[in-house]
């Protein structure tokens, strides 16, 4: 359907019949999409919004849980699972919500996307550490891949960019879209849950699917060449997906989210000549081929040598300090975006990466690549680590099912 508001035309008629064709996804798991304005599934084995091929923009959002009773946690999390089910099905977050209520009442969808189309719209929840302080009972639950985050050489975090008891990744074709999903959570959890902190992006800088061009992140490069891919599903399961006896049950079929936001001091970097930024990297700026290698998907050939007998891919690049054959193999599936929040004050850009990655293990994953890589990489001297948090994600929910069920149960 485009052209025709679907919000418009299903939200003010029959929104339970578009549902049950939306919502039940037949014969398509999550991550499955029609085209850039049309749905991704919301039912599946896995959340949306992992393996979906990236979206061109996110909105994060970290909330810290301000009620005690876990019988209102639980509810939450019900009533946002059905506003997530309408809302990725490009209807209002409630049944007649923005136009069609009581006038006398405030309007239980704020509107600002009535008129657009649902945009590949996904909607991906978390569980914070924080979660299992013992508040909601649910200490003896907490998975052992939800570690606590060390602190890594070169952190300047802000702790208001920083943890959270619960997160919502929002990713859609359109900012207004994704926008509206998150300030719609919100507002349902008033009283229960409150924003930590959030963040907007734009320009996705990894690729999930091989049908995507690999983008490029603000310091020029392509970023993302050999990320995990959706179709690798062995890869997947392997390095992604938690397995069943990784933990507790209620994680299996889930992944680990590790968000950092990183502020890239890009005037220093525009002052640096290209051969430096490009041993910095250890590719190409304009083809993103690996130095010494001709095409972009090239394999990394970490033991080739220049005249001079020096690694043709330096000893403290990027490319070379990340490699899984660095990491006995482990690999990341990575989903981050651009961001630019304004100037410091000092005239300066603050704009940067957010970074994003799911993991089946963070302990064997995102931590020892990234405590090498603040001691070793030569990018470390353009970058500034100042928010860091860590969620678990659960699997996806069938029909009739809820975010949290089985935590909660």
């Amino acid at each position: 359907m485009t052209g025709v508001s679907r919000r418009r035309l299903f939200g003010l008629t029959g929104a339970g019949i578009a549902l049950a064709g939306a919502g039940a996804g037949a014969g398509y798991l999550a991550g499955d999409r029609d085209d850039a304005a049309g749905t991704v599934a919301f039912h599946g084995p896995h959340q949306a919004g992992i393996t979906t091929p990236a979206q061109d923009r996110m909105h994060f959002v970290a909330f810290d849980v301000t009620t005690s009773d876990r019988a209102e946690l639980a509810d939450l999390l019900r009533e946002w699972t059905r506003a997530a089910e309408r809302m990725t099905a490009g209807l209002e977050a409630v049944e007649h919500g923005a136009v069609g209520g009581p006038a006398e009442a405030p309007p239980a969808d704020t509107g600002e996307a009535l008129d657009l189309p649902a945009s590949a719209l996904t909607l991906t929840v978390g569980f914070g550490p924080s979660l299992f302080d013992g508040r909601f009972g649910l200490a003896d639950r907490r998975p052992p891949g939800l570690v606590d985050l060390p602190h890594f050489p070169g952190d300047n975090l802000d702790p208001a960019r920083s943890g959270g008891d619960l997160c919502v990744q929002a990713c859609a074709n359109d900012p207004q879209v994704a926008v509206h999903a998150v300030r719609n959570l919100a507002r349902i959890g008033f009283g229960r849950v409150a924003v930590r902190w959030s963040q907007l992006g734009f320009g996705r800088t990894s690729t999930t699917s091989r049908a995507q061009s690999t983008p490029r992140n603000l310091f020029g490069f392509k970023d993302g060449t050999n990320n995990l891919k959706a179709e690798d599903t062995a890869e997947l399961d392997r390095h992604v997906w938690v397995q069943p006896g990784d933990g507790p049950g209620w994680m299996t079929g889930g992944s680990y989210l590790v968000a950092r936001r990183i502020r890239m001091h890009v005037e220093t970097w525009d002052r640096t000549s290209l051969s430096e930024q490009e041993a910095v990297v250890g590719r190409t700026k304009g083809t993103g081929a690996p130095l010494g290698a001709a095409d972009e998907f090239d394999p990394v050939d970490l033991r080739a040598q220049g005249p001079d007998g020096a690694p043709l891919v330096a000893e403290d690049a990027h490319i070379r300090l990340a490699a899984p054959e660095r990491h006995g193999g482990a690999r990341m599936l990575r989903r981050g975006y651009n961001f630019t929040d304004g100037s410091d004050g000092l005239g300066r850009l603050d704009a940067g990466l957010f970074f994003i990655c799911f993991n089946r293990d963070p302990r064997t994953q995102f931590i020892p690549v990234q405590r090498l890589l603040s001691k070793e990489d030569a990018m470390a001297e353009y970058l500034e680590h100042n928010g860091s948090a860590i969620f678990a994600c659960p699997p996806g929910v069938g029909p009739g099912e809820h975010w949290g069920q089985a935590l909660l149960a």
